[in-house]
């Protein structure tokens, strides 16, 4: 029996061989907990047998069977069994666009291909360019193409170090290399930007699957299908249904064969005017742009030119960054991802009968002009016409180029789906991969689905944003922490209040500056922001904390690819990085750091608790990222899947002391209470009056639940509410998280005596 999906709790399962094990009986272990906390259903991350030792399951190497790590099949419906024993369900992220080839002899279909070529049954379910070398596979396994000469045989293998490869049948004699010129593979170096399969963005680990072949699609997924007609699971996450040839095929094709029911949700990512396809068969996203418009309504505009004039002293030239944007776009389409952009060259010009030697350049820069990740769904028409004129407009020149990537356009199929998929792995590379890792004016804006360019949303947008997706997508995701953010709803919080005082946070910057000078000033602003994001107010500095900022601080230098990258690491800038983090971990900045968070923790304390609940009781289905139920410091991947304290959250729940665990259980509980208001509602703003009334941000869902919430503490604290009052509907309200009572007319201060946030329920006797 399914159950309606009122809210989900991720978990991040991994097997024991992964450094710490989280299984299908430690879910189990928790539902009495997540039961009480108020949640629905269990939200896991991929379950598919994955390569071994893996941290995400996001490298599924056998799409047929659930992992035995886990559990086995035995373990999920034995976790399924025990959730609806409560009345809860389970929800499962799953993986259509790839799977994980790190170790080939884990993933037999794979294996298969590179055994028998094109002969291989499983040679049409990946998308191989299988003109690239004559017939072979192209693999950028090596240091350097001359490492084909250390292969050696052994048996039907062939080796090199921890590789191991499958001979093709036959006549296995000769040295390594000679061996290696008769297989179906041809492996090479790594930095000559050869690669002969479509993979997941550029990492050559992951292998695209052709789920446009229904002979694909029905082996891929048969045992999803066995979940639902098994009555396992209510629904599923999909994971970049961009990257796939055709994501509306694909999924109607998903639609029917889960049912009409089943609760389904995409990793899309919209840009910041971008509307979710209305066509598609889903309940909506994963929630990125709710994120965006939560987190945002808390940013203080006031602080805007402060500290774009802070950054702007770092060296960035803060209106040039479209055109910084627009320069990585470039860079991605035709340094990281050459290899696909060459492939899709060759389709063009075999489409439209025409080449030209700007080409490539004209593809690069058309790119460069697309703001989302696909322009392909019906309602984005207009975005690729749009696109063209724009790049004929700024480079004239690209003319006869552009027209020949027209004309293959215009015969559909191959050169329209792999434009598609280029744009959107550009888009990745260039925006959350490298520019959000660069962007330095208020880190917490750099998130999956943001403009940092666009700073913070006004309360008119987030409304309007809200009572639209009341009325389009009521059952769409809503989150602020996932397995892909930057950083925890909590930090970007704290984060978020340097926009109320930016003049305090240029002074201890520049402070900071001159007992501990960082390498690069415009580096330094974006790890200073970080660093204070998640510095403990204790001040304590432990073995952790300093593991965990180094390891942030080097993905984020690279991942920028200013002075160093994961390709061609600068080890002199690494270790300025390092050594300059250390001084401020042991220097005197340590204390300035502890003084500046005790100061403004009250500020962001009640930010994070306003985020919260609104994203907990806005139109959608909230989820819950595992542990942010209470106060979660984590930044990106892989900081934010380390292991949670459940015992403490269990006690904290018993308790109902900490402020965020008691949001989050009234909220859930009210949900499952209340679905009439919460889940099906209307969205109705309430608008305070008074002095301070910009302060406060409320709404009605239905007609028997009010939220509020308090903004820009800083200055509130310096003015009080004076006259403020939030308009309660006619009756009597009670408060769900402090128990008081309310009617009419309520000044705010009335109102927030308690907490900043208030749960309103209408009494009805």
């Amino acid at each position: 029996m399914a159950f309606p999906v009122l809210s989900t709790y991720r978990l991040q399962l991994r097997g024991a061989s992964s450094g710490f094990g989280f299984t299908f009986a430690d879910a189990e272990n928790l539902l009495d907990y997540l039961d009480e906390l108020g949640v629905s259903h269990l939200y896991l991350s991929p379950i598919l047998t994955a390569t071994s030792g893996s941290t995400h399951g996001y490298d599924v190497t056998d799409p047929t069977t659930v992992s035995a790590e886990l559990g086995g099949p035995d373990g999920l419906a034995q976790l399924s069994r025990a959730a609806r024993a409560r009345g809860m369900g389970l929800i499962v992220d799953i993986v259509p666009n790839h799977v994980g080839i790190e170790k080939p002899e884990q993933n037999a279909w794979w294996w298969d291909v590179l055994r028998h070529g094109r002969s291989s049954p499983y040679a049409t379910f990946f998308d191989i360019d299988w003109d690239l070398a004559g017939g072979r596979i192209i693999l950028p396994l090596l240091g350097s193409d001359e490492d084909v000469a250390d292969l050696t045989v052994d048996g039907d293998l062939l080796r090199l170090g921890n590789l191991a490869l499958p001979i093709a049948p036959g006549p296995g004699t000769g040295t390594g290399s000679e061996v290696h010129d008769r297989q179906h593979y041809r492996l090479v170096g790594w930095r000559r930007g050869l690669c002969g399969y479509r993979r997941f963005f550029s990492i050559s680990s992951l292998a695209a699957l052709r789920q446009e072949d229904r002979v694909v699609f029905d082996t891929a997924h048969a045992e999803i299908a066995r979940w639902f007609t098994e009555d396992l699971v209510d629904g599923v996450r999909i994971d970049h249904p961009d990257g796939l040839s055709d994501p509306s095929g694909y999924l109607a094709w998903l639609r029917e064969l889960v049912g009409p029911n089943a609760w389904i949700v995409i990793e899309k990512i919209l840009a910041v005017d971008e509307a979710l396809e209305p066509t598609l068969p889903v309940a909506g996203t994963t929630g990125y742009e709710v994120m965006r418009a939560v987190g945002g309504v808390f940013v203080d505009p006031r602080g805007e030119a402060a500290l774009t004039e802070l950054v702007e002293s770092a060296g960035l030239v803060y209106r040039a960054m479209p055109a910084m944007l627009a320069d990585l776009k470039i860079h991605a389409a035709t340094d990281t991802l050459a290899s696909e952009l060459r492939r899709l060259r060759r389709c063009i010009v075999a489409a439209a009968g025409a080449d030209d030697p700007l080409l490539s350049d004209a593809v690069a820069a058309l790119l460069s002009h697309i703001e989302v990740y696909r322009t392909d769904y019906p309602g984005l028409s207009a975005i690729l016409p749009t696109a063209l004129a724009q790049t004929q407009a700024a480079t004239p020149q690209l003319g006869p180029a552009l027209q020949a990537i027209a004309a293959a356009l215009a015969h559909g199929g191959e050169p329209v789906a792999r434009l598609q998929q280029l744009c959107g792995a550009v888009t990745a590379k260039a925006v959350e991969d490298c520019l959000f890792y660069r962007d330095a004016r208020l880190v917490a804006l750099n998130e999956v689905g943001g403009e940092p360019h666009r700073f913070g949303v006004g309360a008119a947008e987030f409304h309007h944003s809200a009572a639209t997706r009341a009325r389009l997508w009521p059952q769409a995701m809503t989150a602020l922490s996932t397995h892909d953010t930057k950083r925890s709803e909590d930090v970007r919080a704290r984060i978020g209040v340097l926009s109320q005082v930016p003049s305090l946070w240029t002074e201890f910057v520049a402070r900071w500056e001159v007992h501990a000078p960082s390498p690069d000033p415009a580096t330094g602003l974006f790890l200073w922001q970080n660093i204070f994001g998640v510095w403990p107010v204790s001040g304590e500095v432990t073995d952790q904390l300093r593991e965990r900022l180094h390891a942030y601080a080097e993905k984020a230098i690279r991942e920028a690819a200013w002075h160093t990258s994961w390709h061609d690491p600068d080890a002199a800038f690494e270790e300025a990085v390092h050594g300059w983090l250390d001084t401020v971990l042991d220097g005197p900045v340590a204390g300035a750091l502890t003084e500046l968070v005790a100061q403004l923790n009250s500020h962001a304390a009640s930010d994070a608790l306003g985020q919260k609940l609104l994203a907990l009781t806005v139109p959608g289905t909230p989820d819950v990222y595992q542990g942010t139920e209470l106060w979660d410091d984590s930044l990106v991947d892989p900081d934010n899947r380390r292991e949670v304290d459940y015992a403490t959250r269990r006690a904290a729940l018993k308790e109902l002391r900490h402020p965020k665990i008691r949001v989050v259980s009234a909220a859930l509980r009210l949900r499952r209470a209340r679905p009439d208001c919460l889940q099906h509602g209307q969205y109705r703003p309430v608008l305070a009056s008074g002095q301070a009334s910009d302060h406060v941000v409320a709404f009605r869902r239905g007609d028997d639940v009010l939220v509020a919430v308090t903004r820009w503490t800083v200055r509130l604290a310096e003015t009080g509410w004076g006259n403020t009052v939030v308009p309660l509907p006619d009756g009597s309200w009670t408060d769900r998280l402090s128990g008081a009572v309310a009617s009419g007319p309520t000044s705010a201060a009335e109102l927030f005596a308690d907490l900043p946030v208030v749960l309103l329920e209408r009494d009805r006797g």
